[in-house]
């Protein structure tokens, strides 16, 4: 689509473009729950240059999918993000070379520890990849906080738990126990033992890239709401 308007402006909750209100792609108002995150959007419509590029406009991305797509289901969205507490990326440990077990040992056991205290529960974890059944009580107590939220924030928690592969380290972003950066290195670990080994890969780096565009969109969708 090429641009066509001139001015854009926060009506109340609303983006607004030459006065007339955007909607998302159901048809909806694209109406936000802060000015802040408001504001943000309107910021990414006033950045657009001869054409839209929805690649370039996370911010909207994730709002359009809160509207559209989490709000109308929010409990079977939620419990989709949930069942990451199943296979946690955090649960799975490497058995050896020592350097390696002790970086995850050093990333993983804080968020473990942070989760613990916050949820008052108790984590299996393991060495190596077979799956390691977790307590029926931490399942349901992790589901609950993730339950607890409503559209916008699972709309910016998903891409958070589906980068980095656990849904431990996204709630500690998500409630201020950890960054962005410390979530996003701690969900890299292999990979950068990895690449330490064997070097880096082109198409790697780039697909990585990518994914680091959409956690952080998550991570900064979170922090204006």
């Amino acid at each position: 689509m090429r641009r066509f308007w001139k001015d854009v402006t926060v009506e109340g909750r609303e983006i607004a473009l030459d006065g007339k209100p955007v909607r998302t792609p159901g048809r909806v108002p694209l109406a936000l729950p802060t000015p802040a995150l408001a504001e943000a959007v309107a910021e990414e419509w006033r950045a657009v240059g001869e054409t839209l590029d929805p690649r370039a406009m996370p911010l909207t991305g994730l709002a359009n999918a809160a509207i559209d797509r989490i709000a109308p289901d929010t409990a079977a969205f939620a419990a989709g993000l949930a069942a990451y507490g199943m296979s946690d990326l955090l649960y799975y440990r490497a058995e050896m070379p020592e350097p390696l077990v002790a970086r995850q040992q050093a990333a993983w056991d804080p968020l473990l520890a942070w989760a613990r205290g916050r949820y008052d529960v108790h984590f299996e974890t393991t060495a190596g990849v077979m799956h390691r059944a977790q307590p029926p009580a931490t399942l349901a107590r992790l589901a609950e906080a993730v339950a607890a939220l409503d559209a916008f924030h699972l709309a910016g928690l998903s891409p958070l738990v589906t980068v980095s592969g656990s849904l431990v380290a996204a709630l500690a972003l998500l409630e201020g126990a950890a960054d962005a950066d410390t979530v996003w290195n701690a969900a890299h670990v292999d990979e950068e033992w990895q690449a330490e080994q064997w070097g880096h890969d082109d198409l790697a780096i780039g697909a990585r890239e990518a994914r680091r565009a959409d956690f952080h969109a998550g991570a900064r969708f979170l922090s204006l709401l």
